[in-house]
């Protein structure tokens, strides 16, 4: 049994579609599903996740600097919130440059009481950063690397801050820099390509995982207690929506998807990549 370019190419539709190997269509809207074609689809799984384990292996090795300064169990505090910002970073560089210029020119001399819908919709994504630093900037000056960090966290719109808020990182920027840590840390995350280009939704879902079943181990916690895994998550959407084919398929339906115990954000993104997938047959 071979996999062939197309039996490839049928496996990332899948996947992209956010369908997973348990997602036949008998009706022939997507491809025919034999033992080659669920080969291929777990090949690719398979690469995708042994991506991501490579690549959260690197990020890894940066936890290595906080040795002496942290207990081990504390280096997710500090490694999970710079892979957070590194990848919010790497999503915004593309308009970076157009939102700033948006921002000075046309939003800030409105003083609108609420400019962020219009900055949002300029960066092509439901957050946006009006700090003048990048990940970049930040590596290149080492003197005011804390002050830099925190006008830069403090750039982003309230859906970003938000989610670094969570961390509750801005004490341990300042244990950080105190140390002489701070700008090797962040030296080393701008390091990281980790643009949707290069790392993909669902590698990055791998990623963040890896890490924390990681960190899990060093404070002798169960990583299951922080997330699902996803192929558990695939054959729960699977069967959540399994009598939703038709609905899903009609034209101006809108659903909406809501997770309770909701923790690196997996069953969300599975379940839309499910929708969309479904609406475009």
């Amino acid at each position: 049994m071979t996999n062939g370019p197309s039996q490839l190419a049928a496996g990332r539709w899948f996947i992209s579609s956010g369908l997973g190997w348990l997602a036949a269509d008998p009706a022939g809207a997507s491809p025919g599903i034999g033992l080659s074609w669920i080969a291929a689809i777990l090949v690719l799984l398979m690469v995708q996740t042994e991506n991501g384990k490579r690549l959260s292996g690197l990020i890894w090795e940066v936890a290595d600097l906080l040795r002496g300064d942290y207990k081990q169990a504390d280096y997710g505090k500090v490694i999970l919130p710079f892979t957070v910002l590194r990848r919010l970073d790497c999503v915004l560089a593309p308009t970076k440059a157009s939102v700033m210029s948006f921002y000075a020119g046309k939003v800030k001399p409105m003083a609108l009481k609420n400019p962020e819908p219009l900055l949002n919709q300029k960066a092509g994504v439901s957050f946006h950063n009006i700090s003048q630093f990048t990940f970049a900037d930040l590596a290149r000056d080492a003197n005011n690397v804390a002050a830099n960090l925190r006008n830069y966290i403090n750039g982003f719109s309230a859906a970003g801050r938000e989610i670094i808020e969570y961390f509750n990182f801005n004490d341990h920027i300042s244990r950080l820099d105190e140390a002489n840590l701070l700008f090797l840390i962040v030296k080393a995350f701008a390091g990281f390509d980790l643009s949707p280009e290069k790392v993909s939704q669902m590698e990055m879902g791998y990623v963040f995982e890896e890490l924390i079943r990681k960190f899990s181990e060093l404070s002798n916690e169960t990583a299951g207690e922080h997330f699902t895994p996803r192929e558990v998550i695939r054959l729960m959407v699977n069967l959540l929506f399994q009598d939703d084919g038709e609905i899903l398929t009609q034209p101006g339906i809108v659903r909406t998807i809501y997770d309770p115990a909701c923790g690196t954000g997996g069953m969300l993104s599975v379940a839309e990549k499910y929708i969309k997938g479904s609406a475009y047959k």
